[in-house]
Formats: structure tokens, sequence, C-alpha cells
């Protein structure tokens, strides 16, 4: 992804304002556009997703990242490993979302070019499960989670008209043609929950499985999709965030928002943050990342074992830190005029 493609993506969205501590210290780990960042059930990793095709696995400072998965059954290394190039993307794969059973430990992929796969615990050569839904190919598949206790695998298409090589023009219409998506390992069928959505860049299911939420990147909102219950097969907001991308839940329930304020005035200028909300949409925590995101657009915030983990699809590394508590909320909401510019 370009540089530009980039920008354009940030500066398509519309402001809004959170109040925030900022994080600055970080211990890196090289990676390229690590999107999605997960855990396997022994707690090693982080797994991440990176922008030759593979799925990288990190095992610690010493070892650094080594292959663990790919789903392009035509990738070469010598063509793609390392590459940055987008176009190279229908050849080389370009994982996005990653999720575990940890039932089966089994990886599920949301590869924007090769659609829904799974991969064992050994890792390598991705299985294919799925590239439609409903008579629709998928187009740009992005987050993905998979429920572990029912093993049903909630995934997004970003868009339904363009591909991941069309992100300008995604970000110029802010395309509303996105939709939400569950795959049954049993029946192996494909069955679409959500449609008609800007941009769902991030998804998660709730601890209990009664639903999931879904971020809006071009709607700047959460939404909750119920799975059980009474309003199960419907949706509806609880939360209206900037720029939202991935969505991870914490081993208590709550969950984690990455987000990306883009301050229009004087000049533009993202961001990067996080927002750690309840089940029902009620803010509990939430951070800036200073330092080496600098105004770096992010698309994963993740809690986990003590420590916060941060990826960007726009950058060379991920990135972690054990910050808690810094500093004090730098603006606040009278700061901040409707047009998204510091007053």
């Amino acid at each position: 992804m370009s540089k530009l493609s980039a920008l354009v993506l940030l500066l398509s969205l519309p402001f809004m304002v959170l109040s925030h501590r900022t994080m600055n210290t970080f211990t890196i780990f090289p990676a390229s556009g690590p999107e999605s960042l997960v855990f396997d059930l022994a707690g090693q990793g982080p797994y991440t997703s990176v922008s030759d095709g593979r799925i990288l696995k990190y095992n610690g400072a010493y070892v650094g990242c080594e292959e663990f998965a790919y789903a392009s059954p035509i990738r070469t290394k010598e063509e793609c490993d390392s590459t940055t190039d987008p176009d190279l993307g229908p050849t080389c794969g370009r994982p996005l979302g990653l999720g575990f059973n940890y039932r089966t430990e089994e990886l599920y992929i949301a590869d924007a070019y090769f659609g829904l796969c799974k991969v064992g615990p050994k890792g390598g050569l991705a299985k294919q499960l799925a590239t439609s839904a409903e008579g629709g190919p998928f187009k740009w598949l992005d987050a993905l989670e998979v429920d572990s206790r029912t093993g049903i695998v909630y995934f997004t298409d970003l868009s339904t008209k363009y591909t991941m090589k069309e992100i300008t023009e995604v970000a110029r219409t802010r395309d509303p043609t996105g939709r939400v998506m569950s795959y049954d390992p049993v029946t192996k069928e494909v069955n679409v929950l959500m449609s008609g959505l800007p941009g769902p860049g991030g998804l998660a299911v709730s601890k209990d499985s009664a639903f999931i939420l879904i971020s809006l990147y071009f709607g700047d909102k959460i939404l909750k999709y119920w799975l059980e219950g009474p309003k199960a097969g419907t949706g509806e907001p609880i939360l209206s965030v900037p720029g939202p991308t991935n969505i991870k839940r914490t081993w208590l329930g709550d969950f984690w928002i990455a987000t990306n304020l883009i301050i229009q005035k004087p000049a533009p200028v993202n961001i990067p943050g996080g927002v750690k909300v309840d089940e029902s949409g009620t803010v509990l925590e939430s951070l800036t990342f200073g330092g080496i995101y600098n105004n770096s657009a992010i698309t994963e915030v993740q809690e986990y074992d003590g420590s916060y983990y941060i990826g960007s699809l726009y950058l060379p590394f991920a990135a972690t830190s054990k910050e808690k508590i810094l500093g004090d909320p730098w603006f606040s909401l009278d700061e901040i005029d409707f047009q998204g510019s510091l007053a």
C-alpha cells in the first residue's frame, strides 16, 4: 500500500473526540504491515499478518519473527518474501484478520485476495474454505474472529465493489457496500448477517456468544449485532468513535477498539489511539500512542497478559508496551469544534 493511499484513507474520516492518556514507551518487532495480532492456546506469539502474504510468529527478542503460514498457493519466496508492493497481492496474498479456534488449535485467516482459509497448528499452506457468500464473491476480506465455544467463524468483507488494490476509491466514495458473514465449519455454509455497511473493519464476539461488535470505519460507529435472545438477527449502534478498525475482546469480556482521530485544522493530523469499552459500549479506558507511532494510523490495540499490543497496516513493525496510565488527557471535548479542529 502506498503512503498516498494510506493518507487518502485517513483524510476521508470525519472526527470524533475521546479523552485519553498517552503512551510513549514501546518494545518493537519488525513486521511489515502487521494488521492483526493473535496468540495461540499456549500464549505463544503474537502471530501477525504481514504485507508479503505471510503470517509470522513472534518467538521473542532473540529469535524474532519466523514464517508460520500463508494463504496463496501460487506465492514464491523469491517473488514475495519481504515485498511491500500492493500489486503483488493477487499473487502473494494479503492476510488481514486472524483468529484461533482454541479447541482445534486451527488458525483461521481472512485474506484480501484468497478468501477465508484455515491452517493447522503446524502452519504451512492454508486450506481455502470459501470465496463467496450468497452468490456474491468476496472482494476484500478484512476482520475475523472465531467463537471457540460454537466453532462459528465471523468475518467481514470490507467492500463488495472494490478490492484492496482499489483502496483510494474505497476511501473517496466512503464505500457503503461492506458486509458481515459467518462460516459454520460443520455445514461449510457461509451466511450474510449484515450488508450495506460503510467499512466494516473490525469485529469481536462476546464472551457468552450472545452478540458481536462490529466497527464501521467510514461510519465512525460501533454496532452490536445480536446472535441470541429476543433481538437475534438485528443490529444497533452503541458507540461513536473516530476511525475504528479492529476490535479485540479481553479475557474479562471487555473490548479494545483501535481508533484514528483526524484533526483537520490547522493542518490534517491523525491521532492513533484505543478505547476500552464494556459490553454495553460504556468507555472504561482510553489511550493515545505517541513516541514511535507519532501520527501514523493503527489498526489494532490488544491487551494480553499485562501488556498492550499495537498493530498497523501502514508501518514496518508491531509494538508492545507495559505502560498502564501515563500523563493527563491533553485535550478535551470542549477544545474541539465540529470540523475536527482544535479550538
